[in-house]
């Protein structure tokens, strides 16, 4: 049987339906990856306003072609390296340290942020399953829509990602005053000092590289 996912939530199902939180402290770190050449090229620190982006799960951008949503932005970070690096080179399976000159950057929050848990019963209590991490994609957005509708502060949302079964985090406008100024660390990945760490991160996960 197919997990089940519905187009999108019952607006009064979703309402009547207490959130749960998974809180994240300041001591936690999150890693992102970025392009720092090309079109729509961000800070480190800053949300994504321009979507959605068909290929990202919950972006909360309105449904249609994708633009710029002043207000409207999400960042995607993920609890460990190799799982960023699964999840934004996922469509090829190869870690392209050239093309659009990409960075990792990892950060702690400046406050603990409470994201919206939908790794346990809760999706189920509010008419989806797991699948709302796992299946498809547009459902998975519209869903995120409609959290945003119900809950405008939210923080943004805790979950696995669909590829390595880790923790992933999506941030939404409400956590843009927890980003830091500044990172924990960062790196480009074609810099050779750091590419024992991507050889190792590649092999965790299955993928090829690209290197200089």
């Amino acid at each position: 049987m197919i997990p089940k996912l519905p187009d999108r939530p019952d607006p009064a199902v979703l309402a009547a339906c207490d959130p749960e939180f998974h809180p994240v402290d300041t001591g936690t770190v999150m890693w992102r990856i970025r392009r720092t050449t090309g079109a729509h090229v961000m800070a480190w620190n800053e949300l994504r306003e321009y979507g959605p982006i068909t290929t990202c799960r919950f972006d909360p951008h309105p449904d249609g072609p994708p633009r710029r949503h002043t207000g409207v932005g999400v960042l995607y970070a993920a609890a460990a390296l190799p799982t960023s690096l699964a999840e934004v080179y996922q469509d090829t399976r190869v870690i392209d340290c050239v093309s659009g000159s990409p960075a990792a950057t990892a950060f702690r929050f400046r406050r603990a942020v409470r994201l919206l848990d939908l790794t346990g019963d809760w999706p189920l209590r509010a008419g989806a399953s797991d699948a709302i991490y796992t299946g498809r994609r547009a459902a998975s957005r519209a869903w995120a829509r409609a959290f945003l509708t119900t809950w405008p502060a939210l923080d943004g949302l805790w979950h696995t990602s669909s590829l390595t079964g880790r923790p992933c985090v999506t941030l939404y406008r409400g956590a843009a005053d927890a980003m830091p100024t500044s990172p924990a660390h960062t790196f480009d990945l074609d810099d050779p000092r750091y590419l024992d760490w991507l050889l190792v991160a590649a092999d965790t996960i299955g993928y090829d590289l690209v290197h200089r």
